[in-house]
């Protein structure tokens, strides 16, 4: 019968918290937010544009407060599959057109701002994995013009940048897909960039029973304004 107890005990307790974090993430975690589109904005995920459009692109067009960048990664804890995304509006950068070719573009994100909707793993993305204190900001540069197919009134479009991504101390030259549409006073920009956690010297986020992958996804949508 101590024998049984002893065996029986921590096989019991076991399965308590196998079953309690299956519950946790199935039932009560919440759904991470969707994935970034050319509609989503920081203050709507459904915003409608604003602003009057002369006609012209040519010319310098600045990131917008609604723009948001962040990141998406999947999650497994205690064999359960979940997905963490954090975010951040606190971007700046510009962008200068000529006829239907992007010459020129960078962008900066306040790293330290990104946040998602758990505490303990923003303190970790911040401390160990980002290091915020020590790099508080990404960069990318374009390094290669944009050609853009076209530029009228509300037709989407698709293109590849090229440039240099700078995160967490490490320069990396990167070629990645986007969707740009120009609306009504905006120009929008959206996409998905693949990161190996290792070409940026970031350690594999794992901690404690949650387990990640060597990769993420770097999402964005940018809104641009005169």
């Amino acid at each position: 019968m101590r024998l049984k107890l002893l065996i029986g005990i921590p096989l019991a307790v076991a399965i308590a918290v196998v079953g309690g974090s299956w519950f946790y993430i199935k039932v009560l975690q919440d759904d991470p937010p969707a994935k970034l589109t050319l509609d989503s904005s920081s203050s709507s995920t459904t915003a409608a544009p604003s602003g009057v459009d002369d006609g012209t692109t040519d010319g310098t067009w600045k990131v917008s407060s609604d723009s948001i960048v962040g990141y998406r990664v999947k999650e497994t804890l205690f064999g359960a599959s979940a997905e963490a995304a954090g975010r951040t509006s606190e971007v700046t950068g510009a962008i200068a057109i000529t006829g239907t070719s992007v010459l020129e573009g960078s962008f900066t994100v306040d790293m330290t701002s990104v946040s998602s909707d758990r505490t303990q793993r923003d303190g970790q993305f911040h401390g160990r994995i980002m290091n915020t204190s020590q790099f508080p900001t990404a960069i990318f540069t374009l390094t290669s013009p944009i050609e853009l197919s076209s530029v009228a009134l509300d037709d989407e479009v698709s293109a590849k940048a090229t440039g240099n991504l700078t995160m967490h101390g490490v320069t990396n030259k990167i070629t990645f897909d986007i969707v740009a549409k120009r609306v009504a006073g905006q120009i929008r920009a959206n996409g998905a960039i693949p990161i190996h956690f290792a070409d940026y010297d970031i350690d594999n986020p794992s901690g404690g029973p949650a387990s990640v992958g060597d990769d993420g996804i770097l999402e964005f949508t940018l809104v641009f304004t005169r």
